[in-house]
């Protein structure tokens, strides 16, 4: 037969030998009463002090002058670590409430854990340590959110470009709301950022999201965060949304027409009020964010067709502007596919690629549906594809659509491909797809992403992974 046992009684020993434990190993302890007159000091304490009196009964403040227990009392709450200053001294204390039976008040004991400070410098110093890679992590963070872009990266000569840049920088300079409009890959992001460096924000985050890429049951958490616990699986921590990080910064809302209804009247909301709720709490949060919005879409024909809400097109629309295709600008080709190959370069530590005139006019004479993105594709895919340090017309024709020859084939012949590790082959067969269904799509990468059987948001992450994001 099992030993009956007294769980109270296990638990009253246990406090006691704990009790026990804690005043052996200590340097000093002492009890106060619900007024916070001492009921019991034990000798060590006393000797610490260099007190010989007896001082039961006292204000605990007349022999340990720079006590706390009292608010300890006051408070009911313990304090697990403290340093307490005595005279020319400190001592490292530990301060806990006592509780009755019946679980009232009735008083505070404290414990010296330490006779000198001393003995925390290798806590205080593994802390300070921490602490030093919390802030060096907030610095790169932070430096991750700034934007990278400015004006002089925005290429081109042409009249259309520099008006672009005279609206953008005008734009700048004010805190209105900006709406980029134009096709994929003419560079919204990159004059965003432009807008962003040159405005009295600079200093702070840029934070861009691109609404085609996010699930749309996860747009809203993105947005404007999600409290503790604010359904299965949450964070059991606050986590902060787009809105939030971006305070005192630019938010860059990038397809913005790709976003749905319902959301949209939050975002209208946010933009009229200056504050969010997160998902699941609240609380209302104010924010000072910059809104700048870009899409590939018309907007005024989906208000027409009631796919996107008129009240908020009127509120993004403030200070509008059209970037031009490639194709309208071809007098800047030259210099953006130059800088292309320098990037390239660098990127791949080989010597710089020049372009033959004749490799100029077959670029020029292309219609560029991807525009500026599909520029830095082929002229990657024409790197990758050859040794030549000087880059001609085949070579161009030979990687852009319907222009190989009169068959129209997109590969190159296996003399031109030379032996390539299978990875690289595929990896070029990947992007000259994409590129192709973006071409035959007119650059609708919803289009695009059915075509090639995929979804929107497989379609963004592969442009991405094969670095067709990176250009303008």
């Amino acid at each position: 037969m099992d030993d009956i046992v007294d769980f109270e009684a296990l638990r009253q020993r246990a406090v006691h030998s704990l009790f026990e434990h804690l005043e052996s190993m200590c340097v000093g302890a002492v009890t106060v009463d619900r007024n916070a007159r001492i009921a019991w000091m034990d000798e060590k304490y006393k000797t610490l002090l260099r007190f010989s009196g007896d001082p039961r009964g006292k204000p605990v403040e007349d022999i340990i002058p720079k006590s706390l227990l009292r608010r300890v009392i006051e408070t009911g709450q313990p304090m697990p670590l403290d340093i307490m200053e005595f005279g020319d001294r400190s001592f490292v204390v530990t301060r806990l409430p006592l509780f009755g039976a019946d679980g009232t008040l009735i008083g505070a004991i404290g414990f010296v854990l330490f006779d000198r400070a001393e003995y925390l410098r290798p806590l205080v110093k593994k802390y300070e340590k921490l602490q030093e890679e919390l802030a060096r992590a907030h610095q790169e963070l932070a430096h991750e959110r700034r934007a990278k872009y400015s004006f002089s990266q925005f290429l081109g000569a042409s009249e259309s470009i520099r008006e672009i840049k005279r609206l953008g920088r005008r734009a700048a300079q004010m805190d209105s709301t900006v709406l980029l409009l134009g096709e994929t890959g003419t560079g919204k992001e990159l004059l965003a950022q432009a807008i962003h460096n040159a405005s009295p924000r600079a200093n702070r985050p840029f934070v861009g999201v691109n609404v085609a890429a996010i699930p749309e049951t996860l747009l809203e958490a993105e947005f404007f965060g999600v409290a503790p616990g604010a359904y299965t699986g949450a964070d059991r921590r606050h986590r902060d949304g787009k809105f939030q990080l971006a305070n005192g910064g630019t938010l860059f809302l990038d397809e913005i027409g790709d976003m749905s209804l319902p959301l949209q009247a939050k975002l209208l909301r946010v933009l009229q009020e200056r504050e969010i709720e997160p998902l699941g709490s609240n609380k209302v949060i104010r924010v000072d964010v910059r809104i700048i919005a870009a899409t590939s879409r018309d907007l005024i024909g989906l208000v027409r067709d009631k796919q996107f809400r008129a009240d908020l097109y009127y509120r993004l629309n403030v200070v509008p502007i059209t970037l031009p295709p490639l194709r309208d600008r071809p007098e800047d080709i030259e210099s953006i596919a130059d800088r292309i190959l320098e990037q390239l370069s660098i990127q791949q530590g080989t010597p710089p690629r020049e372009l033959l005139e004749s490799a100029v006019q077959v670029l020029r004479e292309y219609d560029w549906p991807g525009n500026v993105r599909e520029l830095y594709n082929t002229l990657e895919r024409v790197v990758a594809l050859t040794d030549a340090p000087i880059l001609t017309a085949p070579h161009i024709r030979s990687v852009l659509p319907g222009m190989q020859h009169p068959a129209g084939a997109t590969a190159l012949a296996p003399a031109q491909l030379g032996a390539r590790p299978l990875s690289e082959v595929l990896h070029a067969a990947e992007r000259i797809a994409i590129a192709a269904a973006l071409e035959e799509a007119g650059g609708v990468k919803a289009r695009a992403a059915k075509l090639l059987g995929i979804s929107r948001a497989s379609l963004y992450e592969r442009m991405v992974s094969l670095g067709l994001g990176a250009a303008q």
